[in-house]
């Protein structure tokens, strides 16, 4: 009797810290969310404050070990929970009737904002790993594109936390700042909209950008950007096949296939072709699946931002910063000549 009780004292222990863990990353993506209501902080989003709280509280009072596996569940299972349902955001349809046009485009965006990226890092030598997350951050959807990649190319966690903070801060000033030239372009509602869904960094970004010039530049913004975001699931297939070329003489040549991009796609298509047409789905649940994606995604990057420490990503982080910034600036103005 005695030894039964000791026997399942570890296993409720660990569920208890399992669940105060993953209790913890939703407390601080909770804190994120209020932050963003403030003035000001409302223009760089829950997902920003709540990454930016993370990494202030492993600062100040170091990562909580006891809480380690549940803050460990949350950066990997809710992230590719996140993704998977991320993929109700994807109107497959639209991106077909759009045509070839759209995804050749969007693919030279995705191409320069990545061959870009790693030139720039080569030559300010620049931490690689991050310069390429931020590379596929800018080319096609931010955050989550961040995080599909990550673990393909085998990106330590504070790598994949520092880069998901670099782009929604950036991305956030990106937008600010062509709301503030919005006036004075030379470019109509449809011009602005394809200007900025081709070369801001997130689909909030987008909306954030497009909203003020219309719902026409709105819609047409949010049409460019979700080619990019289609054209996450060829690139991630791409990466995996250029890691397993690269490592194939190598010890480490094993890469994890990314399960969860299948449901990814599973869940484009459900999203596209079933949901609303054959089975009928009120517009509060499909709001509500947004939301829950938004806070899966939060607290996922609340477990990663506990992984950084600054002291020893001061010196990493810089250059990737200024390529990423650079980079930017060029695939903008580039763009801009070319809608």
């Amino acid at each position: 009797m005695e030894l039964n009780k000791f026997s399942i004292q570890p296993t409720l222990s660990s569920k208890t810290t399992w669940i105060a863990g993953i209790t913890f990353t939703f407390l601080i993506a909770f804190l994120g969310y209020l932050l963003a209501l403030a003035p000001g902080f409302n223009q760089v989003g829950q997902l920003a404050c709540a990454i930016t709280i993370a990494v202030v509280y492993r600062q100040i009072f170091g990562y909580p070990e006891k809480l380690k596996n549940g803050i460990v569940f949350s950066s990997k299972r809710l992230l590719r929970a996140a993704i998977i349902l991320y993929g109700l955001k994807l109107n497959i349809a639209v991106v077909i009737e759009d045509g070839i046009c759209l995804l050749l485009r969007d693919a030279g965006v995705i191409i320069f904002a990545i061959i870009t990226t790693l030139g720039l890092a080569k030559l300010l030598k620049a931490d690689k790993k991050i310069s390429l997350l931020l590379g596929v951050g800018t080319g096609v959807c931010g955050a989550a594109a961040i995080a599909a990649v990550a673990p393909i190319v085998k990106s330590k966690e504070e790598d994949t936390a520092i880069s998901v903070g670099i782009i929604a801060l950036m991305g956030t000033v990106f937008s600010i700042f062509y709301i503030i030239l919005l006036p004075l372009l030379p470019l109509d509602a449809l011009q602005y909209g394809v200007w900025s869904g081709t070369t801001l960094h997130e689909v909030a970004h987008v909306a954030l950008a497009t909203a003020p010039a219309g719902e026409d530049a709105l819609a047409i913004g949010m049409l460019a950007k979700l080619g990019r975001v289609f054209l996450l699931i060829p690139l991630c297939f791409l990466l995996i096949g250029v890691m397993k070329f690269k490592n194939k003489n190598t010890v480490d040549s094993k890469i994890e296939f990314p399960w969860f991009l299948i449901g990814f796609i599973i869940f484009s298509i459900l999203g596209t072709f079933v949901f609303g047409r054959s089975i009928p789905v009120p517009e509060y649940v499909m709001e509500g699946l947004f939301t829950l994606t938004t806070w899966l995604l939060t607290a996922a990057m609340v477990g990663l931002g506990l992984n950084v420490s600054l002291k020893e990503l001061r010196n990493k982080a810089l250059r990737p910063l200024v390529v990423m910034t650079i980079s930017s600036v060029a695939l903008s103005i580039i763009v801009f000549f070319l809608v």
